[in-house]
């Protein structure tokens, strides 16, 4: 099946894509460009900074894009966020998880790395889908202002945890103190 932009597609024609870099919008497959290399090394080092905080404290897993999220069947919503964590007692709730080429329950953490053709409605979007999940908490990582916002989700909505800059330790209310600061992402 060729990816495209303008036809609508449902449930059964998105078990049959290709695991590519895509999100679908309402059954519309938007293919994600390729990000460049700065982006790439940002989530390669949250990967390895983060993955071994995760592995260390056997706490659950770290999952880089492409990944699927599901948002809702119908009409068709998927996303593919920069990095997704999923606690140990979350992912014992999904039958082989191993095998799994998509998740229909919310991660805790998004990680999204926003790039300059990232619209302010686009970002709400993005974060009203993970709300509609039940994500409990996103990361805004901004290389242009070599900054990380994190977001918790509470009764009045998104609100931030704090945003960090330099030296900082970024603190997360689903990992506990990290030991990773913006300076390590945007050197």
């Amino acid at each position: 099946m060729v990816l495209t932009t303008t036809r609508r597609i449902g449930w059964g024609e998105y078990l049959q894509l290709p695991l590519t870099h895509y999100e679908i919008i309402d059954g519309k497959v938007n293919a994600l460009p390729t990000p460049p290399f700065k982006h790439q090394k940002i989530v390669s080092e949250l990967m390895i900074q983060l993955g071994a905080q995760v592995q260390r404290e056997a706490k659950g897993y770290l999952v880089p894009a492409p990944y699927d999220v599901v948002i809702r069947r119908a009409p068709l919503r998927t996303r593919q966020p920069d990095l997704l964590f999923i606690s140990r007692e979350r992912a014992d709730r999904i039958p082989d998880l191993q095998n799994q080429p998509r998740i229909e329950l919310a991660p805790e953490l998004v990680i999204e790395v926003l790039s300059l053709s990232d619209t302010v409605s686009e970002w709400l979007e993005k974060l009203r889908d993970y709300h509609q999940i039940g994500a409990q908490e996103v990361w805004a990582v901004d290389p242009q202002s070599a900054s990380v916002e994190v977001l918790r989700w509470s009764e009045t909505g998104w609100q931030s945890v704090g945003v960090f800059t330099g030296d900082q330790t970024i603190r997360s209310e689903v990992l506990g103190k990290t030991a990773v600061a913006p300076a390590m992402l945007f050197g």
